[in-house]
């Protein structure tokens, strides 16, 4: 619904706060090392707050005067989270916001990737993340991503990363050691994604595939079959809730 019929998405603090704490980080990353400090990430928030609070999308969330502190608050929890994990004065940057173009196993591939980082063995491949940090059975799924970013760099620069990384802000790293092996088994998995996609968009039939994340899902009221599958769950829920009060 994004991507194939370009429907807006619908306004959403995660996405908006998440977007926010990218850009306030992305502008700190850019100064020398020592002025990478606490005190440096909140002027910068002060200082591109306001085009936020005048967004469109924000707007449309429609917070008050306490609820949108709240938010504000949140978002620069996650903004101070960086310091958490890392000490950003003692990062050696090569590139912020690095736009990748490249082509992945004939897949045109674009990534904007947060951090392109030299570490005493090579270049890293780093990207922000303000959501929760997945627990160890869905960490690898979430590192294809960053892999991904890892082989564009290669096949456009003919470096290749040592190792790419998620930093799940406030929370903790998630990351891999690069190998040729990773990456090509991450271009094979794209290679089978792009073939979905084309034959899907040439028959005009796009199956949808329901589970757990559909009551997430900004576009679940244009969609029946994630309706159904939300109502399903929360009638189960509630069908247990009761047997387990019967008991």
């Amino acid at each position: 619904m994004r991507y194939v019929e370009r429907l807006p998405d619908p306004p959403g603090e995660a996405a908006i706060a998440g977007s926010f704490a990218h850009r306030v980080l992305e502008l700190l990353m850019q100064r020398p090392p020592h002025e990478r400090t606490v005190e440096s990430a909140k002027a910068i928030a002060r200082q591109e707050w306001p085009d936020v609070e005048v967004s469109d999308d924000y707007v449309a969330l429609g917070f008050d005067e306490a609820t949108g502190k709240e938010f504000r608050w949140k978002a620069w929890k996650a903004i101070e989270g960086l310091w958490v994990l890392e000490d950003p004065t003692a990062v050696e940057v090569r590139a912020t916001e690095q736009d990748i173009k490249a082509d992945l196993g004939g897949v045109p591939f674009r990534g904007i990737v947060d951090r392109l980082d030299q570490e005493g063995d090579g270049l890293v491949v780093t990207d922000y993340k303000s959501g929760k940090a997945p627990s160890p059975r869905f960490r690898r799924g979430r590192l294809d991503q960053v892999l991904l970013y890892a082989a564009a760099v290669k096949e456009s620069t003919g470096e290749m990363p040592v190792h790419a990384r998620l930093l799940y802000l406030g929370q903790r790293p998630v990351g891999i050691t690069v190998t040729q092996a990773e990456l090509d088994l991450v271009v094979e998995k794209l290679g089978v994604t792009w073939s979905a996609i084309n034959n899907a968009c040439a028959s005009d039939e796009f199956e949808p595939r329901t589970g757990p994340l559909c009551g997430w899902c900004p576009y679940l009221e244009r969609c029946p079959e994630g309706s159904n599958e939300v109502a399903n769950r929360r009638a189960a829920r509630k069908a247990e809730a009761e047997a387990f009060d019967d008991n």
